[in-house]
């Protein structure tokens, strides 16, 4: 799914308008609708709806909501600035619409201090949208300051108020924090990263069939995994296929007390369909990967640590979970990147090592794909004041290095040398436990061993990885859910994919 900015998204709304002979109030009444039957289906054991009106289009918006709502037999009031306040021209219509169906109360803003919210309210922001040019002030920052700390579900119409669609707001200013956001047609890019991702909760997009040649034809670098993206990449497993079909991983991994992250890495490249897998680790790992890991063969580099390893150019190699930083297993890392050439995923200590001189990034050959977290990234390119300017940084270097990078975090962006970003919409803060960059490493090395491309892989490689998470967050919870229980759902992540892609009679 493309990723547009607010003017990309303005512009669909008139390309919408002036081809598919709609007018503008319909289009809202559409997106209206969309809404209420969200609401309708989701909040149906709630009785009542507070509705906060801006002046503008999205105020527009909330007025429909507002009549729809209370057509579908809900309980609405509406909040406005003024009831004679000046409104946009769609606005307006709604906002007349509005005041000539009885049952509903339309308040002033002032007068929110005194309402009754009870746990059966839910309320709905409508106040800016996605026009929104400079920081909330006066009654707006006020009210928004307000409902933040009122005690009811809180629910936003395409984007919560006082956020930016494309960038971070000021520290200081109001913004409203949403339990979800109903998001017409697209993903913001603001929902993406982790200053701004906060306030939106959970993001449902609502598709309002916006024209799909002015989609298909606008042109983005940013984008967001969806389904579809997923699906139009997957290969399902050929009948008349064997192990060698799949490929060669080599996993190179572990140290003394931290062969758990070799085994993590190994498990995970097994089950996610590598033909052959090899785990490289030092002799002390022997009993436990063996017997952990007894589909993967056991290549001993070294006896504490690594220091030595082959090379074979018929593999895929992962290497970094676990390797500790000692300098003889820095130099053996070292020599194998100014030799080998083939595919290749970089993780954990692998890039500590390389960070240590910023001339060793030199020697990593194109295309690899290297998975920093924040901080590994900023050890690797330099410290940056937020997720946007690191994601900036981010397309430089790839560009730079001609390499892939998968910046890990609550929406791992997935960065390709033309500079193209994926965001992940998969995975869940139960991710946030030591081992489950291991385990997105074993998956990376087996998908490109099974013959993606360095971009489908990362780009696959991160939505199964947070998918898995996804249902192993159903059923233990993110608090309790371990990296290991991933690998023990890729069963279900790949039979489900396999159901989505299958020949339908």
């Amino acid at each position: 799914m493309k990723i547009f900015t607010k003017e990309q998204i303005k512009d669909c709304d008139q390309f919408t308008i002036s081809n598919d002979q709609i007018s503008s109030i319909k289009l809202m009444e559409r997106a209206a609708q969309s809404c209420v039957s969200w609401l309708s289906e989701h909040c149906k054991n709630h009785k009542k709806f507070v509705v906060f009106c801006g002046k503008g289009n999205n105020g527009g918006d909330g007025f429909a909501i507002a009549r729809l709502l209370h057509a579908e037999g809900f309980e609405v009031d509406v909040f406005v600035s003024s009831p004679k306040s000046t409104f946009s021209d769609d606005a307006q219509v709604n906002f007349e619409r509005l005041e000539g169906v009885s049952g509903i109360s339309i308040e002033k803003f002032s007068e929110v201090f005194q309402y009754q919210f009870d746990h059966d309210t839910v309320v709905i922001d409508a106040l800016f949208g996605i026009g929104l040019s400079r920081v909330s002030e006066g009654e707006y920052k006020e009210l928004i300051d307000y409902l933040n700390v009122v005690n009811a579900v809180k629910i936003s119409i395409d984007v919560p108020s006082g956020l930016f669609a494309d960038k971070i707001s000021d520290d200081t200013s109001s913004i409203f924090k949403a339990d979800y956001t109903l998001s017409f047609q697209f993903w913001k890019k603001s929902f993406m990263h982790p200053e701004s991702g906060k306030f939106t909760g959970k993001v449902e997009i609502l598709d309002i069939d916006l024209n799909k040649d002015y989609i298909y034809i606008t042109e983005t670098d940013d984008f967001a995994i969806n389904d579809e993206l997923v699906k139009s990449i997957f290969k399902p497993r050929q009948e008349f296929s064997h192990k060698g079909t799949y490929g060669r991983v080599n996993i190179v991994a572990g140290s003394y007390g931290k062969m758990g992250a070799a085994v993590l890495a190994t498990k995970a490249a097994l089950k996610t369909g590598a033909g052959l897998t090899f785990s490289m680790t030092p002799g002390c790992g022997y009993d436990i990967l063996q017997t952990s890991c007894p589909e993967a063969m056991f290549i001993k580099t070294g006896d504490q640590f690594t220091n030595t390893w082959e090379i074979n150019e018929n593999s895929v190699y992962g290497i970094g979970p676990g390797m500790g930083t000692n300098s003889e297993t820095q130099k053996a890392l070292l020599k194998f990147l100014k030799e080998y050439e083939g595919a290749l995923v970089l993780d954990a200590d692998a890039l500590n090592m390389i960070s240590e001189n910023k001339k060793n990034l030199n020697l990593i050959s194109k295309n690899t794909i290297i998975t920093p977290h924040p901080k590994e990234f900023e050890r690797l390119f330099g410290e940056t004041k937020d997720s946007f300017e690191r994601l900036e940084l981010a397309r430089q270097k790839a560009k730079e290095y001609q390499i892939y990078i998968v910046l890990k975090d609550h929406h791992t962006q997935v960065v390709s040398p033309e500079g193209k970003v994926y965001y992940n919409t998969t995975g869940n803060a139960g991710l946030a436990k030591g081992g489950s960059g291991d385990v997105l490493t074993g998956v990376l090395a087996s998908l490109l061993a099974q013959g993606y491309s360095e971009e489908e892989a990362a780009v696959l490689g991160v939505w199964i990885h947070g998918k898995a998470a996804d249902y192993a967050a159903e059923k233990y919870s993110k608090e309790s859910m371990l990296p290991s229980d991933l690998i023990n759902e890729f069963g279900n992540v790949f039979e489900k994919l396999n159901k989505k892609t299958a020949v339908k009679l």
